[in-house]
């Protein structure tokens, strides 16, 4: 959650992780419908509306 909120890509993430971009994108669907969110502003929003961020 802390990268998407630095504003790196899905590509950068991974890259930054060792993951595969597929497994970055499969993880951001699960952030964002534990969040209930559907894009990564809403996700940053909710983030810190919890204190996650």
């Amino acid at each position: 959650m802390q990268l998407i909120a630095k504003g790196l890509s899905n590509q950068e993430i991974g890259d930054r992780l060792f993951l595969a971009i597929s497994t970055v994108k499969g993880y951001n669907r699960s952030i964002f419908e534990k969040l209930q969110v559907k894009r990564r502003t809403e996700a940053i929003a909710r983030a810190r509306e919890i204190g996650l961020l």
